[in-house]
């Protein structure tokens, strides 16, 4: 008989060696809401949303019904040469929520795959304009933009690009805007990469509103606006990452709203249909996409078999139909103000949170051995804190969240988009209890 709990015929994304083949990783078998129940039945609150994904919460009958409904009526066609009423009833849907002229959207199946079509866009936008010379991409340090090459190539996490090297070449990295106060400060160096490099050779800055590598970072005020002052004057295409921010993490449908950005692209995933079917997608200023159109070229020369999938587009329709229809975006904005509260009475509490950062429902708790004291985490404490120590204590205290030792050892917490007062006050109390025995093993 199969074991129902083995894991060995699994390769799984991101896990620990040691964790996956001493069966310590659970096993999710049920969600309802805020929570999840492992195959053993025991009970779990969602810190992290899935993975940053699950805005309105699991266990919808009613996504699950739309997904039902429209398999049976037509399970799948490309949005190759033609397309279907649900995958258009889905582009009018999510670009009339979109900001500005950002009212085309090219469909795909993930964040990495959508931001594999900016760097695309990009280049083949460049080209139409007659300057094929600009294709190099400028990103920031420890961003995280996606796992296929051109999207590594962008990513700025050390540890997770050389296993792959030699990346694209063109791609280059500058300082987020951790430490700074001052927006304009903060952008600088982009523009003295870009004159680095010579803006003939620079096509493309590539960002997210909130940065969630490195801790949740939130930029200066101005930063946003300046970034477009200087894609402007080079003739560089701005591109906001909101596979993360967007769909109301931050509390708005789009985080550019939330930092004042006004970018040329915007890509996004994950909470387009709270994780009910897989999406990515690559929203376009019109302009520019007329620009590609009307080149010889005559259409945008990338394609993705599942893009606009019906089933996935009835997903996305039923998800931001309830998250509008249910208030949820009220929910965050209404509730962020408790979020951060219960998250400073953590560090006022604890001496080893060393900062508290993020916005929305996107927070982070950087972790070190002594806030008043100064004394940060070494690398090999970092490793030993996020890879050793947190997660037991994690599955200990009934959490599923993510620890991370991206720019120093942290806690990331980023709970459905539903959670309220009850499921905030729990997350408070069970990481404190985290907290305390953290302090005692480190």
């Amino acid at each position: 008989m199969m074991n129902p709990h083995d894991l060995s015929h699994l390769l799984p994304s991101f896990t620990g060696a040691e964790n996956w083949r001493s069966g310590a990783v659970p096993v999710f078998a049920r969600g309802e809401g805020c929570y999840l129940w492992d195959d053993a039945g025991n009970r779990y609150l969602d810190t992290l949303a899935g993975l940053f994904v699950v805005q309105i919460g699991h266990g919808r009958t009613d996504i699950a019904k739309a997904m039902s409904e429209q398999a049976e009526q037509l399970a799948f066609f490309p949005s190759w040469s033609a397309t279907t009423p649900i995958t258009l009833e889905a582009a009018s849907l999510i670009t009339d929520l979109a900001p500005g002229d950002l009212d085309a959207v090219f469909f795909v199946s993930s964040g990495s795959e959508a931001n594999e079509s900016a760097i695309k866009f990009a280049r083949q936008y460049h080209l139409a304009d007659g300057q094929p010379t600009k294709t190099g991409v400028v990103s920031r340090i420890d961003a995280y933009h996606g796992t296929s090459m051109g999207a590594l190539s962008a990513t700025g996490l050390k540890p997770i690009r050389d296993p792959f090297l030699p990346l694209l070449p063109g791609f280059s990295h500058v300082p987020n805007t951790l430490g700074y106060s001052d927006g304009v400060e903060a952008a600088r160096v982009v523009e003295e990469e870009i004159l680095r490099r010579g803006p003939e050779q620079v096509g493309m800055v590539i960002a997210e509103p909130v940065q969630n590598g490195g801790g949740s970072l939130v930029p200066p005020v101005g930063y946003w606006r300046e970034l477009r002052r200087i894609c402007d004057r080079y003739g560089v295409l701005l591109v906001a990452d909101e596979v993360i921010c967007g769909f109301g993490r931050l509390g708005a449908w789009f985080g550019s709203e939330v930092v004042e950005a006004e970018p040329d692209m915007i890509t996004f995933a994950k909470g387009a249909t709270s994780g009910y079917a897989p999406i990515g997608g690559l929203l376009v200023r019109r302009p520019l996409v007329e620009k590609v159109l009307d080149s010889p070229a005559g259409s945008f020369l990338h394609g993705a078999t599942w893009g606009g999938h019906p089933v996935v587009m009835s997903a996305a329709i039923a998800n931001i139909t309830a998250m509008r229809e249910e208030r949820v975006l009220d929910n965050v904005a209404g509730h962020a103000p408790l979020f951060e509260a219960r998250l400073h009475d953590l560090a006022g509490a604890h001496d080893v949170v060393m900062d508290v950062r993020g916005t929305g429902y996107l927070y982070s708790l950087a972790l070190g051995h002594s806030r008043q004291k100064g004394r940060d985490y070494s690398d090999e404490d970092s490793k030993r804190a996020v890879y050793e120590v947190l997660p037991p204590l994690a599955l200990e205290a009934g959490l599923h969240l993510r620890v991370d030792d991206r720019g120093g050892a942290k806690i990331m917490l980023s709970p459905p988009l539903v959670a309220a007062d009850d499921e905030l006050d729990e997350m408070g109390e069970r990481v404190s209890q985290i907290l305390v025995q953290l302090a005692a093993c480190m």
